[in-house]
């Protein structure tokens, strides 16, 4: 029965009803032997037990964003009174950031005292003039290694907590562990960025089906990569503690300038052996040593395109790292003779070409993995960054230099010598995580590329990326590779968190972050996003003429289309013949209404690069756009026998019948597509190429084939 005002608890005056809760109800009152206003949560029957946890719960905390106990009788508890109201959702992303770290910063005392709340939501924080507090530790429970826990006591179905803000785990009623709280927290900064929890429903079940099944919907906020993690299906996919997420929040508050991070470009090693064929080797070496130094949190690494660019160029460091933008350079040589190698390195200060350090190795080449072991410790150190534990993926010379000569291949797209050494690496040494990721590689550039029926291919991609990882859980591109074997499936929750992994785990790697921007998010339509990631992107590898176009892609697709154009001709100042960007840059004139301009670009790149498909789709198109109908049904069959039942440029097909007004033919190869799983449809229907059929609901239905949205 409520209580009246005037009613005596003890010392406690009851002065008037705040609320009801799931285990009693709360009212102001007033101490009067201290004459101070308190809350008393009085005890409903039948909760005995929970009351007396939640006692011992509040009272071994002491922090200024947790509500305080004051004092407990037999059925009642006696806290501070809070002159607040829960968080106002949606929140500026700066105020939702604060309440976030407050309560984040609550969480991490409460779990390192052994507690977990079990019931995080927004009507569990009090708002007040000292910031935020957490309430209501009614479902709190000790966790394992104290004497308190039970692993039994959420098993057996038995589900505990608000449904909209609950873990899956919490929601199948297993055990749970700080994760879960993490998952709550997550829900609820979601709420606090976009006004709604993460999911909705009609009843409990069907929000709890939600929770357990359904991924939710994209968050538009530079707090995103921490949500998506947070609220990770898999608890071992979230942040292990909450001091973790407290970093997180930090450097999304206060982002620290690339200018202020220490920075470094590894040069080509010179081939000073008698064999000139030992260049693979060299340039190997190199790359493997810039692979372990992108693992280092706060270091930016040139990538390879870009820091290989001035092989074989006369320029000068100054230069070189001007160019780089960076402050380091690491350059050395390899001389092999028989089963001996040297290899020398120096690490310099590019402004004044001082040597901060230099070491010549002469050893068998059984030491080669030591030995890049060693050069990257000694930059770490010379740095002053924390040297993160690395596996060493291999000890087998020969299966590491056919891995070598593969990534060679690989980089002058000679994919046949590149599988081949591949297949060469793993025979002499099955155990070889970065060979199978590189197979995974190669795989996904067959279906990429349409040299392949992309269903039969994407499985093997993931197969191979999933056992490097077992190899080497610390592969940060394999987890890229992941990701992107993900998005090609349209599995979009998975593909974000091995994305998010693969950037926590390699944040100076241009692998990871052109990957999740361009299979991850473009697809979704978060194009600032993108950007954001593509300018990282650039600054890792600034002379990249790939990295430049997808920057020209990216600003294109945000409606930006002369800044595309910019890029573009950028990308085409690094590399001329890069049949790509030459059709991109006609793809931007017509977005422009520059439509002569476009053609002419586009005519003289099937001039330049042979009749083949990308080219003839492009124009087609254009001419279709113009309205040379006959030139382009002209062209539609020499595609048609181009195509050859692959599904390389069905979208192409797609968007010329689009555009002659034949859209029930431009559905079909559009459906046909996505059945098929055709990566490139993707990002496709974001294009101006489909843009005859956005109206139609058709159009829908297609992007919901993907799981995707307009």
């Amino acid at each position: 029965m409520p209580l009246s005002a005037g009613t005596r608890l003890g010392p406690y005056e009851i002065l008037v009803s705040l609320g009801a809760g799931g285990m009693g109800e709360v009212y102001k009152a007033r101490d009067t032997r201290l004459n101070r206003i308190v809350a008393v949560k009085v005890l409903k029957e039948g909760h005995a037990a929970r009351f007396r946890q939640e006692a011992r719960a509040i009272a071994a905390l002491n922090h200024p964003h947790i509500c305080t106990l004051y004092d407990a009788g037999d059925d009642y508890l006696v806290m501070e009174y809070l002159e607040g109201t829960p968080p106002r959702a949606p929140l500026p992303l700066e105020e939702a950031l604060e309440i976030a770290s407050q309560i984040a910063d609550a969480l991490d005392a409460a779990h390192r005292r052994g507690i977990l709340h079990r019931d995080l939501k927004p009507s569990n924080v009090l708002v007040t003039s000292a910031g935020a507090k957490l309430v209501d530790f009614g479902l709190a429970k000790h966790t394992i290694g104290s004497a308190d826990y039970d692993a039994t006591e959420t098993n057996a179905g038995t589900i505990l907590g608000t449904a909209a803000y609950m873990s899956p785990e919490q929601a199948k009623g297993l055990p749970l562990d700080e994760r879960a709280d993490i998952y709550s927290f997550g829900a609820l900064l979601y709420e606090l960025l976009t006004g709604r929890p993460p999911f909705g429903g009609g009843s409990t079940v069907e929000v709890l089906s939600a929770v357990i099944r359904d991924a939710p919907a994209p968050l538009q906020s530079p707090a995103a990569a921490v949500v998506a993690r947070c609220l990770a299906k898999l608890p071992e996919d979230r942040f292990h503690s909450m001091a973790e997420v407290k970093t997180a929040l930090r450097q999304i508050a206060d982002p620290q300038p690339a200018r202020e991070q220490p920075s470094i470009a590894v040069l080509p090693f010179a081939n000073m052996s008698a064999d000139l064929d030992q260049e693979y080797f060299c340039d190997g070496l190199a790359e493997e040593i810039i692979n372990s130094l992108a693992q280092l949190p706060g270091l930016k690494v040139t990538a390879r395109t870009s820091a290989f660019y001035f092989k074989g160029k006369n320029a000068r460091l100054p230069e070189i790292a001007r160019e780089l933008g960076v402050e380091h350079i690491l350059e050395g040589s390899v001389r092999r003779s028989g089963s001996r190698v040297r290899i020398t390195a120096q690490l310099i200060k590019a402004a004044d070409g001082f040597h901060l350090w230099s070491q010549r190795y002469d050893r068998e080449m059984a030491d080669v993995f030591a030995i890049q072991d060693e050069i990257a410790t000694k930059i770490a150190g010379q740095l002053q960054i924390h040297l993160l534990d690395r596996k060493i993926s291999s000890t087998n010379v020969p299966a590491y230099e056919a891995f070598l000569e593969g990534r060679h291949h690989w980089s002058k797209w000679d994919l046949p010598r590149c599988l081949d050494c591949y297949r060469r690496a793993i025979s002499l040494d099955p155990g070889y995580a970065p060979a199978h990721n590189g197979m995974a590689e190669y795989y996904g550039t067959l279906a990429t590329e349409g040299m392949t029926e992309p269903l039969a291919t994407i499985p093997k991609m993931e197969a191979s990326a999933r056992r490097a990882l077992e190899l080497d859980p610390g592969l940060g591109d394999a987890y890229a590779t992941l990701g992107t074997a993900a998005a090609y499936s349209y599995d979009w929750q998975a593909s974000e968190r091995h994305f998010l992994r693969a950037i926590e785990l390699a944040p100076s790697s241009q692998v990871t972050q052109t990957g999740y921007l361009y299979w991850f998010l473009v697809p979704q339509g978060r194009f600032e996003e993108a950007l954001a990631h593509c300018e990282h992107a650039l600054a890792l590898d600034p002379l990249s003429h790939m990295t430049r176009h997808v920057k020209s892609f990216v600003l294109s697709l945000a409606g930006r289309h002369a800044e595309a154009e910019e890029w573009c001709r950028k990308s085409l100042e690094i590399t001329p013949d890069f049949m790509p960007a030459s059709a991109w840059l006609a793809y931007v004139l017509a977005a422009q209404d520059r439509l002569k301009e476009a053609i002419a670009v586009a005519e003289r790149t099937v001039e330049i690069y042979g009749r083949t498909m990308r080219p003839l789709t492009l124009l087609a198109r254009l001419y279709a756009q113009v309205g040379r109908i006959g030139d382009a049904r002209g062209m539609l069959g020499e595609i048609e026998d181009l195509l050859q039942g692959t599904p390389a440029l069905e979208w192409g097909l797609a968007s010329v019948h689009a555009y002659m007004g034949e859209l029930d033919t431009a559905f079909d190869h559009a459906e046909r597509a996505i059945d098929r799983h055709v990566p490139s449809m993707l990002w496709a229907t974001r294009l101006k190429t489909f843009e005859p059929m956005w109206s139609d609901p058709r159009f829908g239905n297609l992007l919901a084939k993907m799981s995707l949205y307009r």
